[in-house]
């Protein structure tokens, strides 16, 4: 199949959170029949809520400034699928993506006619499966792995990592890992191995007590990125600068924006001593980390900023980078949701920050349609607008010292991208 052809496959085996099929025995079939390239190389495995995408692009860029062959996988994507697997800080080529597809989909369909495995693989374990082999073929010395949802049964968790990452954890998709955070926080923490280290991230109290637990059942005495003391914190709105103090002293320049990016960067730090990078290896890498989609700003008149916020602890992140760099300024905000997303707290976060909110919907069949979130949220100036294109076209309206966000799910941020940055 050439890329396009592969890219309509993997959207007809459904959507990934609709489609999910939690649990490891298909890849575990899968990756045998390819050669269990998951076998070859190191992994950093990172799981979480919020952050993740972010940490693992810091650990990444950390390992690449170190001089390694790095690969990265992370879901979901804003454009094109093949940003989903990189090799060496850049997305495979189109043409990679689609023979690394083949490969793995004929592998499927012969344990399939087997009868070794009863349905196709999902969409995300098809991929999960390429990232893996193409990590083989191109001989990466270590990859960074970000957990697709959850972690105990995710399709990454067939890993044996040199070292685990969790980031901060909070509500989101409970349909699948619970109501509680005390169970979500049980199958995040399923990455953890006995005798392999794990790095927490700051937690809140209920979270933090029950990682403790899980560790301590699994035999691990965790690197808790508490040794890192933040001081002389500077936030602006592209970023930090800060001295992280621990067991040596390193000086940060983060290029991603908002105060929670500190969190963040802080776990990467630790990761990447545990690793052995250097100092001024880690400061680098820190410094040349990029995440598309998280509080980037892609036009400067009118200035118009992204935000994949799609979960409550996203939403009450951007509303303070907003109330912080942006009270005085009259705020428009863009917003679009999914269906399985706590669409009515995320509004009621955001919402009440923005003189303008225009309520649209993501080109997704679980797109929340903006009349409904019109019912659902109250706001003095609201409006509504059928497509994006549409929701952009009412930004003519808006004044030269105006700002805009554009949030609530990162399809929408994706779709936004596609059209904004060039």
């Amino acid at each position: 199949m050439n890329y396009p052809d592969t890219v309509r496959f993997l959207y007809a085996l459904g959507n990934e959170a609709r489609t999910v099929k939690l649990g490891l025995e298909r890849m575990t079939a899968l990756l045998a029949a390819l050669g269990d390239p998951q076998r070859i190389g190191r992994f950093v495995h990172v799981a979480g809520t919020n952050g993740k995408g972010s940490t693992c692009a810091m650990i990444e860029s950390g390992l690449r400034a170190a001089g390694l062959r790095t690969g990265l996988f992370t879901s979901p994507h804003l454009i094109e699928p093949t940003e989903r697997i990189r090799i060496g800080g850049r997305p495979v080529s189109a043409e990679l993506f689609a023979a690394a597809f083949e490969r793995v989909h004929q592998a499927a369909e012969e344990l399939l006619r087997d009868g070794r495995l009863e349905c196709h693989p999902t969409y995300f374990e098809t991929v999960t499966a390429m990232a893996f082999v193409l990590f083989r073929d191109f001989a990466v010395k270590t990859a960074v792995l970000e957990v697709g949802l959850g972690g105990r049964l995710d399709a990454t968790n067939v890993v044996t990592p040199q070292l685990c990452v969790i980031t901060p954890i909070d509500f989101d998709h409970e349909t699948y890992l619970g109501k509680s955070l005390e169970a979500i926080t049980r199958e995040k923490a399923g990455i953890l191995k006995p005798g392999i280290p794990a790095v927490f991230a700051e937690q809140r109290p209920e979270v933090a007590e029950t990682l403790l637990a899980c560790a301590a059942a699994t035999g691990i005495e965790p690197i808790q990125t508490s040794i890192w003391k933040v001081e002389d914190l500077t936030l602006h709105r592209g970023g930090s600068w800060f001295l992280a103090a621990g067991p040596r002293q390193l000086h940060i320049d983060c290029r991603l924006a908002g105060e929670h990016q500190v969190s963040n960067a802080l776990a990467a730090i630790a990761a990447l001593d545990y690793l052995g990078c250097p100092d001024e290896v880690i400061q680098e890498g820190i410094r040349q980390a990029r995440w598309p989609g998280r509080l980037e700003r892609v036009s400067s008149t009118p200035e118009i900023v992204l935000d994949g916020a799609h979960n409550p602890a996203g939403a009450r992140a951007l509303a303070a980078y907003i109330d912080r760099f942006y009270a005085g300024r009259r705020v428009w905000l863009i917003y679009g949701a999914m269906r399985d997303k706590a669409v009515a707290e995320m509004s009621g976060i955001l919402f009440p920050l923005a003189d303008e909110v225009i309520l649209t919907a993501p080109d997704q069949p679980r797109a929340v349609r903006p009349e409904v979130i019109r019912e659902m949220a109250a706001h003095p100036h609201m409006r509504t607008a059928v497509r994006l294109a549409d929701a952009l076209a009412l930004l003519a309206e808006a004044g030269p010292e105006d700002v805009i966000f554009i949030s609530g799910s990162l399809f929408l941020v994706g779709e936004a991208r596609a059209r904004l940055v060039q």
